[in-house]
């Protein structure tokens, strides 16, 4: 069998896992083991950060509603819960923008459901 060459193509791969790694601390930056790991984590927290993100938004725009509807005499659940039974297609993303940027729009989607 002829003997294989892989310098030029490992020494791509080396550079192309030290570029990711730039920025980070200690020998994760420079050290080829430890870059490899590290890229592997930071991608799993990248994954899961992705999915925690949307969590959070939800949660920060439920608070945001409920501060909107309680000094007009409604908890967060009645208040989704009449939008429901009246057919209202807002999400919580929309009502809560419209709470903080346009309360009076906001009063007088609950003053009509």
């Amino acid at each position: 069998m002829p003997r294989v060459k892989r310098g030029r193509v490992r020494a791509r791969k080396r550079k192309h896992f030290l570029k990711l790694t730039k920025g980070y601390k200690w020998g994760r930056k420079n050290k080829i083991k430890l870059a490899k790991t590290a890229i592997l984590k930071a991608g799993q927290h990248a994954f899961r950060g992705r999915k925690e993100k949307k969590r959070n938004f939800r949660r920060l725009w439920q608070v945001q509603i409920n501060a909107a509807a309680r000094p007009q005499g409604l908890s967060y659940s009645k208040f989704i819960d009449k939008l429901k039974k009246a057919n209202v297609q807002l999400d919580r993303k929309i009502l809560a923008s419209l709470a903080n940027k346009y309360p009076k729009v906001f009063e007088k989607i609950i003053k009509n459901i």
